[in-house]
């Protein structure tokens, strides 16, 4: 296959955007404890002064290199496309495991068509670790080409389990049951694309959140499907900024995952 040459570009400046500001929020991390800390929807959701500057970096960086390109990022007002491309930003992903002084957050950055997610990035500073894909030449992490695990199954591997406040808590307690009841066990470390990407990785089975918002899960999406992996269609009519239900699976993880979710998506209303 072919690759789009403004897809490749992105694809090298998407990883280059991902580790700069990965090194800001970085050393953030390592001074957390001067940061202004705000509630956003409640005590668990929260947002610092390093989510809000990382983000400006990344505008910047985007804006330099691609000013036609539209931005949606979650601290900061959108920027509306002119050339067709939107870069989908989340610039720590797991601020409340930032807060804390835990490994389990990443700089996530995706940049889709308008139709798909064409190309992204996920830099997790803490860990040294840098996933990337680009849509049809595959997904890598740390340069090594990655692959969903293709033998290990609910029952032998972990499936990532996502929760927020939007989502009526008896979602979260019946996934759950149903999970143990099928002889598997259940991981969560505060960061979806974290956790999606591990998918990706070989490290989950596979992720089920009933509604996430498209800046903390698009890159790794496309990383799990570029790695082989199940991905039910998220936000199948484009607009993204309703957010969708995520579930990704490893391809001997992907009925039983599909089962264990029925009747447990938060799909936006229309």
């Amino acid at each position: 296959m072919t690759l789009h040459p403004d897809h490749q570009a992105r694809h090298r400046a998407v990883q280059a955007i991902a580790r700069e500001a990965g090194t800001l929020a970085l050393d953030y991390f390592l001074n957390r404890e001067t940061l202004v800390i705000e509630d956003k929807a409640g005590p668990q959701d929260v947002v610092s002064i390093a989510d809000r500057n990382v983000e400006t970096l990344i505008r910047e960086r985007i804006a330099a290199q691609f000013p036609e390109d539209g931005i949606m990022g979650e601290e900061h007002a959108p920027v509306p496309a002119r050339s067709g491309y939107t870069w989908v930003i989340d610039p720590i992903d797991g601020t409340s495991p930032f807060l804390m002084g835990l490994p389990d957050w990443c700089v996530s950055i995706a940049i889709h068509d308008g139709r798909q997610t064409v190309a992204s990035a996920i830099c997790a500073p803490r860990v040294e670790e840098l996933y990337h894909a680009i849509r049809g030449g595959g997904a890598w992490l740390n340069g090594k080409k990655m692959a969903a695990d293709p033998e290990r199954t609910v029952q032998s591997g972990l499936v990532g389990m996502g929760a927020n406040y939007r989502i009526p808590r008896t979602f979260i307690t019946t996934f759950a049951e149903r999970l143990l009841d099928a002889g598997g066990m259940f991981f969560r470390n505060g960061s979806g694309a974290l956790m999606i990407a591990y998918v990706a990785a070989g490290r989950l089975v596979g992720y089920f959140e009933p509604h996430i918002n498209a800046w903390d899960c698009l890159a790794a999406n496309l990383m799990v499907e570029e790695a082989g992996g199940y991905l039910a269609p998220y936000c199948p009519d484009g607009d993204l900024t309703k957010g969708d239900a995520i579930l990704a699976a490893a391809p001997g993880a992907r009925d039983v995952m599909i089962r264990l979710a029925e009747g447990l998506a938060l799909r936006p209303s229309s």
